[in-house]
């Protein structure tokens, strides 16, 4: 197992653990990557814009949106998947580090406790639309936009299932 790990071999942690894990690598110099979304049922474009979030750091954090917030965020049936078994899911890709489930309505509190040295997002923002990247350059964080074109989409999936 990689000593970047959560120790009990456990990358899914809650909001206080995170913050432990992350001081720990900061002390020792890491660059703090965060990327966030729903990933209900993943595609190809969830592992490139994980693939790319992870490129432009050294410890890169996911954060989950909770099954509250999907259905919110989403609307009737979703998630297809609940918070826990997509949460296991991300965890287990190579790239990713550590994964928190967050039930707040956007990643902004999240942002704040962490404070990334980066805020991945997707291709479906650019730098100036991302909602909350007033929020990251207020602590010295920045933005950056990575993944390929959003030509990806769970609920385009969806969608083509039923027809």
């Amino acid at each position: 197992m990689n000593s970047d790990r959560n120790p009990q071999g456990s990358r899914i942690v809650d909001r206080a653990a995170l913050l432990d894990r992350v001081r720990a690598r900061r002390a020792n110099g890491a660059t703090i990557v965060l990327a966030n979304g729903c990933f209900d049922t993943l595609h190809v474009g969830h592992v490139r814009y994980l693939q790319g979030a992870r490129a432009l750091g050294d410890f890169l954090v996911v954060g989950i949106n909770s099954d509250h917030q999907v259905a919110i965020l989403k609307g009737k049936g979703r998630p297809l998947m609940p918070q826990n078994q997509r949460a296991e899911i991300v965890a287990a890709f190579e790239m990713v580090d550590l994964v928190t489930i967050f039930n707040e309505p956007t990643v902004e509190d999240l942002l704040l406790a962490l404070r990334p040295d980066v805020h991945a997002k997707g291709t479906d923002y650019t730098e100036a639309t991302v909602p909350e990247g007033e929020i990251v350059r207020s602590y010295g964080g920045r933005v950056a936009i990575v993944g390929d074109s959003k030509g990806h989409s769970t609920s385009e999936l969806i969608a083509r299932l039923k027809r």
